[in-house]
């Protein structure tokens, strides 16, 4: 455990100090930062406008952070030959991977809440509302998890292709599991759909991690749209987030462990 905490912390320290990432969180708060302002501007309700335009700066801004932070970890290592000092020592390699998808995840996090608190900090400036403040902080906290999901999707990824595929591919299946898992998910429920196509669509649906179980935002944005059960929504998708996860890492864990570096 020592040694997985030494890297994870050290992830962090690499991951705050990098240009691009520090950027593209900059860019995000800024946003959030101008969104009550750019609100006004649509003849929708100003509240609905301004929940839906900060909640997607957040979940976009995490996306981008959590696959420029996870693409190029194990890669940079390789490349740099670091990885070789740190295999030298009492270090295995799942300890290692382990060790780097924590530091991921603790980095991502804290931009995150960073985010967050702009988030929170510049709608009780505008709406000054506790209750619907609390509210709007669930999205974030569903976000985090998602995002941990797709770390972990990049961190299986890296272990066997390039950065810039790994890019497109992680980038790529967080679009297909958040627009089109659904689809796939009601074809294989539907009774009229035929046996070939719903087997097809159950395949799809098992080994795509459902990356829209997180899209809770519509009940926030739209109060009369409701989730039945909150509290038990929200424990079955953080449980399937970390079945998936546990998953990609082992996944990850086996690549790597037979990979030549």
């Amino acid at each position: 455990m020592r040694s997985i905490f030494s890297i994870a912390t050290t992830t962090v320290g690499e991951a705050i100090r990098r240009r691009v990432l520090l950027i593209i969180l900059l860019i995000g708060v800024l946003f959030l930062v101008v969104a009550p302002g750019l609100g006004v501007l649509s003849a929708r309700s100003e509240t609905t406008v301004l929940r839906g335009m900060m909640l997607g700066i957040i979940q976009l801004t995490s996306a981008v952070i959590a696959i420029v932070l996870t693409v190029y970890m194990i890669p940079n290592e390789i490349e740099r030959r670091t990885i070789y000092t740190i295999l030298s020592k009492p270090v295995q390699r799942w300890q290692f991977l382990i060790g780097k998808y924590l530091g991921a995840v603790l980095a991502l996090g804290l931009m995150m809440l960073l985010m967050t608190t702009v988030l929170v900090f510049t709608f009780w400036l505008q709406q000054r509302d506790a209750s619907a403040v609390a509210d709007l902080v669930k999205a974030p906290v569903m976000y985090f998890v998602q995002m941990s999901l797709l770390a972990a999707v990049a961190i299986f990824f890296s272990t066997f292709v390039s950065p810039l595929v790994n890019f497109f591919l992680t980038g790529g299946m967080y679009l297909l599991g958040s627009l089109f898992n659904p689809f796939f998910q009601t074809l294989s429920e539907s009774q009229g759909t035929p046996a070939l196509a719903k087997v097809f669509a159950q395949i799809v649906n098992t080994l795509l991690p459902n990356f829209a179980n997180y899209n809770v935002q519509n009940p926030i944005i739209n109060p009369q749209t409701q989730i039945q059960n909150e509290a038990a929504y929200y424990l079955q998708v953080t449980i399937y987030g970390l079945f998936y996860i546990g998953i990609l890492l082992v996944g990850g864990i086996l690549v790597f462990d037979r990979r030549e570096v």
